[in-house]
């Protein structure tokens, strides 16, 4: 055994309590575990034990045991169990990382450069197994502390920032991982979500009802923004993706029967690679118009126009500025946003407004009188459809 090793064992036991003592400051999970003596204790024992085990297998070349791996499961599983957060559980993986690689710095003298190239490459190669053993017990034991539909949450959360612990979970409620998701994002339309913020029963209800219904990973994002992810096929990616957009109306539409209004924006994504589809369906949503009854979920290209403008501050401006003329007349908002959903069908168009044909004319001309923008013309079009769904996402409502 190098020196590297030697000094490692001689420091082991004022490095685990250095770890528990970073542990209890940086983790409030950790401060409530160690205010029990046996807690800890136990804390203490783990960090101890964790520490000489990597220093006999790094030293000698070999695997954790079946018995090391148990272990480890078990301590993850007493985690669990008494209800510390999936958050701090990151974290202390996190902070164990950093704590070795500042141990073998710190031992490592100027003639250890083999040892410590060789208990760097035993713990990338590893160090995982660790890890995983731990996470796992930890999952299980979170399984009897936690609620299925909390449980579903948080393996929704896990797949929207990439966890590589996610398919762990995912075969625990039995929402087994898919290659490819529907990222799909709702917003609760106005203050009603100060409604929800302080009602976290109201927001499990919902959550309950929709998981129930339709058995995908969703949670609430934050209080107004709720996520889901859709499985998508992957023999035929056109139509998987179809089958999942339709599914994820189906789903919205029920989250707007249970919350009210919404808008919603959906991404396509590949597991373990969401983050990216998850800030664009959150875009796409926020430039959706809002809808009682959602008529379809947003992609990119349904609002590239209005993501556009709301990048371009003078562009959004002069838009709003342009469609205020608009409110001295009678719906105009409505029946433009009508008239264009109907490919600017005169009869179409008249018809879902529940109007004569005369009545939507009268209209039309009072917005070319309004705006000097004529509706049926390609640049009304581009201004006047682009200007509406602004309005009806509420992208104006808290501007003076």
């Amino acid at each position: 055994m190098g020196n590297l090793f030697r000094t490692l064992r001689s420091r082991l036991d004022a490095n685990a309590q250095r770890a528990v003592e970073v542990y209890t400051r940086e983790l409030a999970d950790y401060r409530s575990l160690a205010a029990e003596a046996r807690g800890s204790a136990a804390m203490l024992d783990f960090a101890v034990i964790l520490r000489r085990r990597t220093i006999e297998l790094a030293a000698e070349e070999q695997s954790y045991t079946e018995q090391d791996q148990a272990y480890m499961a078990s301590v993850g599983a007493a985690r669990g169990e008494v209800g510390v957060s999936l958050a701090s559980q990151r974290q202390v993986l996190l902070l164990h990382a950093n704590l070795t690689l500042r141990e073998i710095h710190e031992a490592a003298g100027p003639n250890d450069l083999g040892d410590v190239m060789r208990i760097l490459g035993w713990i990338a190669h590893h160090g995982l197994t660790a890890q995983n053993a731990y996470t796992r017990g930890y999952l299980n034991g979170q399984e009897r502390f936690l609620p299925v539909v909390a449980r579903i949450q948080i393996l929704a959360r896990m797949l929207l920032s990439d966890d590589l612990a996610a398919p762990q979970l995912a075969g625990e409620p039995d929402l087994p991982m898919q290659d490819h998701y529907l990222v799909t994002i709702a917003r609760i339309s106005g203050g009603r979500h100060d409604n929800l913020r302080h009602d976290n029963l109201r927001r499990d209800e919902i959550a309950k009802t929709l998981l129930n219904r339709h058995r995908i990973p969703l949670t609430w994002h934050k209080p107004d923004e709720f996520a889901a992810l859709v499985p998508c096929g992957d023999d035929d990616p056109i139509d998987g993706q179809a089958a999942a957009r339709s599914q994820a109306l189906s789903l919205i539409r029920d989250f707007a029967e249970l919350s009210g209004p919404c808008s919603v924006g959906v991404a396509p994504g590949r597991a373990h690679a969401l983050a990216d589809p998850l800030s664009l369906a959150r875009k796409v949503c926020q430039a959706a118009p809002v809808e009682s009854v959602p008529r379809q979920v947003y992609s990119v290209a349904d609002v590239f126009a209005e993501l556009g403008a709301a990048q371009m501050p003078q562009v959004d401006q002069w838009l709003r500025e342009l469609t205020r003329r608009l409110a001295s007349g009678p719906d105009l908002v409505a029946t433009l946003d009508a008239y264009y959903r109907n490919d600017m069908n005169r009869m179409s168009t008249a018809i879902a407004l529940r109007v004569h044909p005369r009545t939507l004319d009268y209209r039309l001309r009072r917005v070319r009188e309004l705006v000097g923008i004529e509706p049926g013309s390609t640049r009304g079009v581009r201004v006047l459809s682009t200007a509406v769904t602004r309005i009806l996402a509420e992208a104006w409502r808290d501007q003076p």
